[in-house]
């Protein structure tokens, strides 16, 4: 045995389970992720999907899950949320394994071609392809930057709303300017007990109905807006009881809260993608437009997280490039094999894997 392949067995095994073997890994559990599933499962490539977040949708769940879309084909408008019911039904067939709230800290290229990946929790892969579907990366919180805020996160400080319930009937401020501050104020008033819209300046960077909106429940006195920044905070008994706004005026106003939501926005991150050794260019991956390929043969990158001439950050584009870059690694799962293109309508064998009747026609 070579020295690299001592290496690869030491990676393999060092007195843990062997990895899970499977034909693809795809790093990314977004629209084009949840569709690079079904174009590998045409082609009977076995799948597994890692992702950062705790559910599937990737940045259409976490951002705008109640947002409408309407540059999907034949799909006049639909939420979000509803493009990722339906691409999950869609996929339903091929019985992908979802490794969610784990990110991929570790992925090597063994002399044989197969790849090895570890997640943060430990899971570990052998598989012919690799497809990175990440978008534009994992997103992270801008944070409030007020000294000794932080241990109030989870409790009384949060950056993103899970379960609007647990807000309901309290006092709450909410900081922002953007959709996001924008939507949960407006989703919050007549729910909570009180709502204060809080940003630096009377200019905002949401949709102008949300902000017309927003500024009718303050003349009708539902809801307050105020001008300013978060200088400081008050607490009584390991509980933050309210914040110091600094206004424009050199004021200084105690506003008491049981609750305090942040929405600054989220920044992306490359993560350890950024450490693979793939081509990159302003943090995106370098790919070819006949398979989407990297320049690593076997790691293909979809989506968002990808560049090349012409590139749109669209989903309907990321949709087309899972389809190409499907047939791509199909030449490594299935070396021997000649891949012909079918078509779902017409093909008994596609009938087959979908788990349908081939129609007869008169």
């Amino acid at each position: 045995m070579d020295t690299q392949a001592h290496h690869a067995a030491d990676v393999l095994h060092g007195g843990k389970p062997a990895p899970i073997e499977t034909d693809a890994v795809i790093v990314g559990a977004g629209p084009v992720g949840l569709f690079q599933v079904f174009e590998l499962g045409l082609l009977e490539i076995r799948a597994h999907v890692i992702d950062s977040l705790a559910t599937v949708g990737g940045q259409c769940v976490e951002l705008y899950p109640d947002k409408p879309i309407y540059d999907i084909p034949a799909v006049p408008v639909c939420t979000g949320q509803e493009l990722t019911d339906a691409l999950m039904k869609q996929i339903a067939p091929f019985g992908a394994t979802f490794h969610l709230s784990q990110e991929v800290t570790v992925l090597k290229k063994f002399h044989d071609g197969r790849f090895f990946l570890q997640t943060s929790h430990g899971t570990r892969f052998l598989t012919r392809t690799v497809f990175i579907a990440a978008g534009v990366g994992s997103f992270q919180p801008r944070l409030l930057k007020v000294e000794g805020i932080d241990r109030f996160h989870g409790s009384q400080l949060f950056y993103r709303v899970k379960d609007p319930a647990r807000f309901h009937g309290k006092h709450l401020v909410i900081c922002g300017g953007g959709d996001s501050a924008l939507d949960w104020t407006l989703n919050l008033v007549g729910q909570a007990e009180s709502v204060i819209l809080l940003h630096r300046r009377d200019g905002f960077r949401a949709a102008p109905a949300s902000v017309a909106k927003m500024r009718e429940l303050v003349d009708r006195h539902q809801m307050q807006f105020m001008i300013g920044t978060v200088g400081g905070f008050e607490e009584r008994d390991g509980r933050m009881t309210g914040i110091r706004v600094a206004s424009p005026d050199g004021v200084t106003r105690r506003v008491p809260l049981d609750a305090l939501l942040v929405f600054f926005g989220l920044s992306p991150r490359l993560g350890p993608i950024a450490h693979w050794g793939l081509a990159l260019e302003r943090k995106q991956i370098v790919v070819d437009t006949a398979k989407f390929e990297t320049d690593v043969p076997g790691i293909f990158a979809v989506g968002d997280i990808n560049t090349y001439p012409g590139k749109k950050k669209l989903i309907l584009s990321g949709f087309h490039e899972a389809a190409l870059a499907a047939f791509g690694a199909a030449n490594y799962v299935f070396p021997d094999r000649k891949i012909h293109l079918q078509y779902t309508t017409t093909s008994p064998k596609l009938h087959k894997v979908l788990g349908v009747e081939t129609p007869t026609f008169d």
